[in-house]
């Protein structure tokens, strides 16, 4: 396969799993340099995934500003280092450098299960500038899923296992089969360090009961219990899963601006609303 296909099917992989990373291109090369130019690499927060711009020293230092613009969400910059002023090389060329970041700043979410509900709320989701995860143990039923570049489908025969990957800027939304499959979800990301924007669970009131009796006799403390909003989704509409999937979109939505104008008020007010 041509180096260039390897390295798009490479990027597009990334992209498709909603991972921030850098792509850094090397731009120009001039005089003694290590690689030539149009060489590429991928870099994410834990180091290089693939591709290089020369190795070395200098691959070290772009490694480094590329972890730098994940962690500072800036989204593209170019560089030129003189190799042996800038970056302590014995050859003296001189590089450019593009640096290139993606999946920075997008809305980050989660679906546990993928019945009827999912499915209208990801037709949904897929128009808005959003990454969804759908996460189920049945294959038949991600199946159904809108295809799209947005949504991902993982298949786990334990879905709380999942939980590991989730980071705390993700909204969590749980809508499996019932609350016996909803609580391990759950109680993984309650025992967490993760402090989530959002966590939803599908149901009623009396649902919610059941969920926070079980939960306090697991073992897990009543304010983060509190954190669970459930039902989820405004009051408005029916039990129709278009009409309902439009209600926890409005919510999301009301949700991720009251975060984004830096509103404690709005927020606190949204996280006790049913």
């Amino acid at each position: 396969m041509p180096y260039e296909s390897a390295f798009i099917e490479k990027l597009a992989r990334l992209s498709h799993s909603g991972q921030p990373f850098v792509a850094v291109t090397l731009a120009q090369a001039q005089g003694s340099t290590p690689q030539d130019a149009g060489s590429k690499m991928l870099v994410t927060a834990a180091g290089i995934d693939s591709g290089t711009v020369g190795g070395g020293k200098v691959e070290a230092k772009a490694i480094r500003l590329a972890q730098e613009m994940l962690s500072e969400a800036q989204r593209v910059q170019l560089v030129e280092w003189n190799l042996k002023r800038d970056v302590g090389m014995t050859c003296g060329g001189t590089v450019s450098l593009l640096f290139e970041t993606y999946n920075i700043g997008i809305w980050k979410i989660v679906l546990f299960g993928a019945g009827h509900v999912a499915h209208a709320l990801t037709t949904l989701l897929m128009t808005l500038r959003c990454h969804v995860t759908v996460v189920d143990p049945r294959q038949e039923w991600l199946d159904r899923i809108p295809k799209s570049p947005q949504i991902r489908c993982q298949l786990l025969t334990e879905p709380a296992q999942f939980v590991s990957e989730i980071d705390s800027q993700t909204f969590v939304l749980c809508m499996t089969m019932g609350h016996a499959t909803d609580r391990p979800i759950l109680e993984a990301i309650l025992r967490s360090s993760k402090k989530l924007p959002y966590l939803g669970v599908i149901g009623s009131r009396a649902k919610r009961a059941v969920l926070q009796k079980e939960l306090l006799a697991a073992g897990l403390e009543q304010t983060k219990i509190d954190s669970i909003i459930c039902p989820m989704g405004l009051a408005i509409g029916c039990n129709h899963p278009g009409e309902i999937a439009v209600s926890i979109v409005a919510q999301l939505l009301q949700v991720r601006d009251a975060i984004e104008s830096s509103d404690p008020d709005k927020i606190n007010d949204l996280s006790r609303s049913p």
